[in-house]
């Protein structure tokens, strides 16, 4: 991917279909981004009415994009925004660009955004032990494992731990991202 330029931006208008179908086009992606809740694909008008407006302003939701092509999104939610305790996301919607770094050059770019455009002091990163690659991902990227709440994610008959990462502005500074 080294020849491929790995950006984050809002969406524009006018890729509505194609954002959409990237969403719907798998269910792959869907096995890791906590396949325990319930989640069916949403109908064109469902998705230009929530994620697409959220993907338009880019204020918590943003795509990451190859050579300029939507590739997946990378989203922040507050935990609890009277303390300021926010929460970041990220999740490539095509397999076959799995496994090739896009997520280790799009999550700082988004948390470099979000530590300049909010006035938090920690971004924290939450997955489940069924995602090993992102564990791992976190952890490569400064990130330090703060929680790990036991076997509390049913999925397909197991459980599966919590997994709470969080870095620190000043950590994040220090990192030169």
């Amino acid at each position: 991917m080294e020849e491929k330029r790995i950006n984050i931006r809002a969406a524009r208008k006018s890729e509505l279909e194609l954002i959409h179908s990237l969403v719907i086009s798998n269910n792959e992606w869907t096995k890791f981004n906590g396949p325990y809740y319930p989640y069916s694909h949403p109908s064109l008008e469902q998705f230009e009415n929530s994620s697409f407006q959220r993907l338009l302003t880019g204020a918590d939701l943003q795509l990451i994009t190859i050579d300029d092509m939507p590739v997946g999104a990378v989203s922040c939610y507050w935990e609890c925004e009277e303390t300021r305790w926010l929460e970041a996301g990220v999740v490539i919607y095509d397999k076959q660009y799995w496994g090739k770094g896009i997520a280790a050059l799009a999550i700082p770019l988004w948390v470099s955004y979000l530590f300049e455009s909010k006035e938090i002091e920690r971004v924290g990163l939450t997955t489940w032990s069924g995602n090993p690659r992102m564990m791992a991902l976190a952890l490569k990227l400064g990130f330090q494992q703060e929680a790990r709440l036991r076997k509390v994610r049913y999925y397909q008959g197991e459980y599966y731990d919590s997994v709470k990462y969080g870095v620190l502005r000043s950590e994040w500074l220090e990192r030169n991202y």
